[in-house]
């Protein structure tokens, strides 16, 4: 497959929810080995829509996680959704979902980390922020805590310079409707 042109052309900021979104995948080490992550955030609030965690890094990762953001988005079409070039978001499956669900697929350009540096920056504060200071002992305990992060404190409670320093949950409550 040929891979999508890059849509977005590092114009991470959109003047609503639902017009872009990015995703990435990325690995946690546990003593039993990986714990893969693939996540979908949305431009507008930065909020983390839809993820998944497996102990593979295969097509059906990142389909989850596309999965979860339609079903929380409810009925969207013609939202970018930008990725790399990876195997798993140019298989047919992924880009079948993509089609079905009337999204337009958008790639970065191939050695380009700076076309999805939002996607790459959430990682980056996972990282820095929970897993680097842990040892995770099985991938059980590694999802319980990413989870917590995600949903709890992520979502709802850190405060983004980007959003005027509201969380991503507070930022499209107060500005989704506008």
């Amino acid at each position: 497959m040929q891979p999508a042109p890059d849509l977005l052309k590092r114009n991470f900021a959109t003047e609503k929810h639902d017009k872009a979104w990015v995703s990435d995948t990325t690995f946690i080490t546990t003593r039993e080995g990986f714990l893969y992550l693939a996540v979908i955030l949305d431009l507008f609030s930065r909020q983390v829509i839809g993820w998944s965690m497996s102990n593979r890094n295969n097509t059906e990762l990142v389909q989850d996680a596309l999965t979860m953001a339609i079903w929380r988005r409810g009925e969207v079409s013609d939202v970018i959704v930008h990725s790399d070039q990876g195997s798993t978001y140019a298989s047919g499956g992924y880009q079948r979902q993509l089609t079905k669900n009337k999204l337009r697929c958008s790639m970065s350009r191939k050695g380009e980390c700076l076309d999805n540096a939002v996607a790459e920056s959430f990682f980056g504060s996972l990282k820095n922020e929970l897993v680097y200071h842990e040892d995770y002992k099985t991938r059980t305990e590694a999802r319980q805590s990413i989870f917590e992060y995600i949903e709890v404190f992520y979502n709802r409670k850190r405060r983004h310079a980007f959003l005027n320093y509201m969380t991503p949950v507070e930022y499209e409550q107060k500005f989704a409707s506008n």
